[in-house]
């Protein structure tokens, strides 16, 4: 049936680089290939340094005296020796990192890690050739300092590289070879790289997806787990579309092939996460500027120290222990990671997750948003008509009419022809019917048992010369009030019944409205439907406004309007026409992975079609921010604390910060942001119903 048969029935629709070297300063990145080159060389430097660092610690005699042993005569050379390998091994690609951060003229974390190593190493080494005294030897506390940074920017990488690892998993889970079935119906083994668009290929039950494309024949549970992150299956039938390296559970489907290679829904899922590891977002840029203003601050730090201490006060030794304590636990590494580190575990988490952060900074301004602005078709709706309603005239069943129907737009392509049988199917059984046929304008006729059986609209009826019962009008009177399509069935010369057909809402719509408004979050909706479907679809799931009849080139104006009120907007949307309001909204996202000028236009991608993942973006949002907050204060107030003790401003009262107590806490407070970061790990961002 073409789509002039039921046309005038239908439904009303809506068209249809930051360098890793210049990663937080670490200029030693740009040695190495990528995130996961980076996890391993701080891997492998991280666990040599540490296992070298044992015995350096141990024949440590400030450790010795706490402990209470002694330490041998043979062994003091362990020390110095060892000490020196791990500052130039495992201290390495810090020292590295300064060079590139000085020509740039941005003295950042590497920086201040080589500064507070290398004067570490000096005065140890002053030390142990009794140059100066032992209060200044620093074997055991530079160690542990290479070792725990070390193990903080290994971390790092590790997070970092987990989105991108991810995905090359996921890559790895297409199949090599596909079924491709043949003009005859034969089906031959050929490589995924031949397939072209327009070919069908066999999916047998159990296996993968070869390449996206439309079921055009069986039905299948899908698991797409790998895309989503839901982990429950989804039903997949003639007509719906499919995505590369998804699993056909249960049975087999042919699908005819849309989109290979760099087309492909994974694909370009890929070059997301990829620009959003690139991106640099609003919290990195206070990471860099940090950086630099702490290097600043730990310098003046000493050199006021030292000024006070030496030339004040006179105390020459002192004046050394003060300036080098400084400089050694000053450096706020804890502070340098806090934010690097939850930005990374929040990337690598929302890609587990189906939630694809295109732009980083969309992702932190979510948690400000207090207006979520839907577009109703293929976000909030299915953007498919359903059958929403089913009624009979006096003497017939609901069921029976459904039967009929379908029996008659069985071999009708019509997407209202589709939604009918589908109906009809999940009813019960459905009858076989012959001599289809299209009547232009009127609707479709076919014989069922033997009965000549009309599907169509009012021109049906006043062509067939028969009126609708008043019993059956009481049903789709309200019908038409909403907006609905209705259809009317028609046997033995009289009107059996009618269907009304609509896009049909979301079932997960509902509840991702009602709990973004128990955040406080306003819920809206544009659409270019008649006022009478919006408000049908915005009174079913509580919407707070609603805007209808809107233009797709003036959905970017109802954006402007809710700005102009003072709300900060997140635009939802899927389509080509959703593409201005997604870019002009503070934050716009992409459902069900959209289209691909959407895509382009949004900061931030849901693989799934689901509307509660905005729910999730903004959980994640807002989570990554305490995180970041709480590694803020607690970094801070380490260093508004530690360096003032460290320069001796209560010296007058007794109280000076030892050397080795600071080293202990500056490595304390690193590793605390660091387990703080990874409960974020914890974070459950699946829908909730």
């Amino acid at each position: 049936m073409s789509a002039g048969q039921h046309g005038d029935h239908g439904t009303t629709t809506e068209g249809g680089n930051e360098d890793h070297g210049e990663h937080q300063g670490h200029g030693s990145h740009q040695d190495h290939g990528g995130h996961g080159d980076h996890a391993a060389m701080f891997r492998n430097r991280f666990w040599w340094s540490l296992l070298l660092s044992v015995p350096v610690v141990f024949t440590s005699h400030m450790i010795a005296g706490w402990l209470g042993y002694h330490v041998p005569e043979g062994l003091t050379w362990v020390p110095p020796v060892l000490g020196t390998v791990v500052f130039l091994y495992g201290g390495w690609p810090f020292l590295a990192g300064v060079p590139g951060e000085l020509r740039a003229r941005r003295p950042g974390m590497m920086t201040l890690v080589a500064m507070a190593i290398t004067v570490a190493f000096g005065s140890s080494m002053l030390a142990t050739f009794g140059v100066v005294g032992t209060e200044l030897d620093f074997w055991w506390e530079l160690v542990l300092l290479v070792v725990v940074m070390l193990l903080g920017h290994w971390l790092e990488m590790r997070a970092l590289g987990q989105a991108s690892g991810a995905l090359e998993a996921l890559a790895a889970l297409l199949p090599d070879r596909a079924e491709r079935v043949g003009s005859d119906g034969r089906t031959e083994e050929v490589p995924v790289a031949e397939l072209r668009t327009g070919d069908t290929v066999l999916v047998r039950s159990g296996g993968r997806v070869p390449a996206d494309g439309t079921v055009v024949r069986g039905s299948a549970a899908v698991d797409e787990s790998m895309i989503t992150g839901e982990s429950r299956t989804v039903s997949r039938t003639e007509g719906d579309r499919v995505v590369a390296g998804t699993v056909a559970t249960d049975s087999s489907v042919r699908v005819r092939v849309d989109a290979v290679g760099d087309d492909t829904a994974l694909a370009g899922i890929q070059r997301l996460v990829s620009e959003a590891q690139e991106s640099k977002s609003r919290s990195q840029a206070l990471a860099d500027r940090a950086a630099a203003l702490l290097f600043w601050f730990a310098l003046t730090a000493a050199v006021i120290t030292a000024v006070v201490w030496g030339l004040l006060l006179g105390d020459g030794s002192q004046a050394v222990e003060r300036t080098v304590t400084v400089l050694v636990i000053a450096c706020p590494h804890a502070l340098g990671l806090a934010i690097p580190l939850v930005i990374a575990i929040s990337t690598a988490l929302s890609a587990r997750n189906g939630i694809l952060v295109k732009d980083r900074l969309a992702l932190e301004r979510t948690r400000l948003v207090d207006t979520v602005l839907f577009d109703k078709t293929g976000t909030l709706t299915k953007g498919a008509p359903a059958v929403t309603g089913t009624a009979a005239a006096e003497g017939r069943s609901v069921e029976s009419v459904l039967a009929l129907a379908g029996a008659v737009e069985s071999d009708s392509e019509h997407p209202l022809a589709k939604a009918i049988v589908r109906a009809a199917a999940e009813a019960g059984p459905v009858p076989e019917a012959a001599g289809f046929r299209s009547l232009t304008g009127h609707g479709v006729q076919a014989t069922v048992d033997g009965t000549a059986v009309y599907v169509g609209g009012p021109a049906l009826l006043d062509s067939l010369g028969v009126t609708e019962p008043a019993d059956l009008a009481r049903s789709t009177g309200p019908w038409r009030d909403q907006g609905a399509t209705v259809l009317h069935v028609v046997a033995d010369g009289a009107v059996a019944g009618a269907l009304a057909l609509a896009d049909e809402v979301r079932p997960e719509s509902a509840s991702a409205v009602r709990q973004l408004q128990a955040q406080g979050v306003r819920v809206a909706m544009v659409t270019g439907d008649a006022r009478n479907v919006a408000d049908t679809v915005a009174a079913e799931l509580g919407l707070d406004e609603v805007f209808a009849q809107v233009l797709p080139d003036q959905k970017d104006a109802v954006v402007r309007d809710l700005q102009d009120r003072g709300h900060r907007v997140a635009m939802v949307g899927d389509g080509v026409n959703d593409a201005p309001a997604l870019a002009r909204a503070d934050v716009g996202i992409a459902i069900g992975a959209g289209t691909d000028v959407a895509i382009e236009s949004a900061g931030v991608v849901l693989a799934s079609d689901d509307p509660r993942g905005v729910v999730s973006v903004r959980k994640l949002s807002r989570a990554g921010y305490r995180k970041m907050i709480q590694n803020l204060v607690w970094a801070a107030g380490y260093n508004i604390a530690a360096v003032p003790l460290a320069a001796g401003v209560l010296a007058p009262i007794g109280i000076v910060l030892a050397p080795a107590v600071g080293a202990v806490l500056m490595s304390l407070s690193t590793i605390i942001v660091a387990l703080n970061a990874q409960l974020l790990r914890s974070l459950d961002l699946r829908p909730a119903d």
